[in-house]
């Protein structure tokens, strides 16, 4: 049984049609990505999803009792708030010691721990971010575009981080990135969004279909070659990776 199934979604803003007719699941374990144009409704179908947004039209079916993570875009803390790590991690809910050293441990912000938020490198506080979700232990982890401001190392080591979190704990991913070339080797499935569904599939199918291509132009090149690199291993192009990066984007 599917996480959480989305079926015929339609949302309107002021008479425009963002989403129409989507259908969307995220099965136990599979990492699930969503990527389209800006404006493709893409962050409108997250809410849908999250339950912040009401549909027009169309059902949302969770698993009883689902427990969701959400890792947002961003967010702002103001500097000159004092805030740490711990403190943060412990809002709005306080968790044992123990369990906050563990989920540290997992996502990578060890030794972090007293340090003020906004002292953080971007890396470091997509990490934290990502180990506030997995303090609920979620069986379905949500995020937007957690990597958006990251250098190309920096999306690597996250969506790395994010694969293995996933081996250890066997629950499902639904993000939504800009990364195609990232994308393409972080994915289960790929849903590419332009207020429909163009076309979904293993990442191998949908950077083929030509409904993609359509959407994403040249940079499919791009994004294809990266996947190859990422694929073989050949870290010694990383000039050609940041390019193609800027084309991907």
């Amino acid at each position: 049984m599917s996480l959480i199934a989305a079926r015929d979604i339609h949302v309107s803003y002021g008479g425009a049609l963002v989403l129409d007719g989507v259908d969307v699941e995220v099965e136990p374990g599979e990492i699930v990505t969503l990527v389209g144009p800006n404006g493709s409704g893409k962050s409108t179908l997250v809410k849908v999803l999250l339950g912040v947004v009401r549909p027009d039209r169309g059902t949302v079916t969770r698993v009883p009792g689902l427990r969701l993570g959400y890792v947002p875009q961003k967010l702002h803390i103001d500097a000159s708030l004092p805030m740490t790590v711990t403190r943060f991690l412990s809002l709005p809910t306080r968790h044992a010691p123990a369990e906050v050293a563990a989920v540290a441990a997992r996502s990578g912000i060890e030794g972090l721990e007293q340090r003020q938020m906004t002292a953080l490198s971007g890396g470091q506080f997509q990490r934290v971010l990502l180990a506030r979700a997995l303090l609920t232990d979620p069986q379905l982890l949500v995020l937007d575009e957690p990597t958006q401001g990251l250098d190309q190392p920096g999306e690597a080591s996250f969506y790395e981080l994010l694969e293995q979190v996933r081996r250890e704990t066997g629950m499902g991913v639904f993000m939504v990135s800009h990364d195609l070339h990232v994308v393409m080797s972080a994915s289960d499935r790929v849903v590419c969004l332009n207020h429909h569904v163009c076309c979904s599939g293993t990442p191998t199918v949908v950077q083929s279909a030509p409904e993609y291509r359509a959407l994403f132009g040249h940079g499919t090149h791009g994004a294809l070659a990266l996947y190859q690199h990422d694929h073989d291993h050949e870290h010694d192009h990383d000039h050609s990776h940041g390019h193609g990066g800027d084309h991907a984007g």
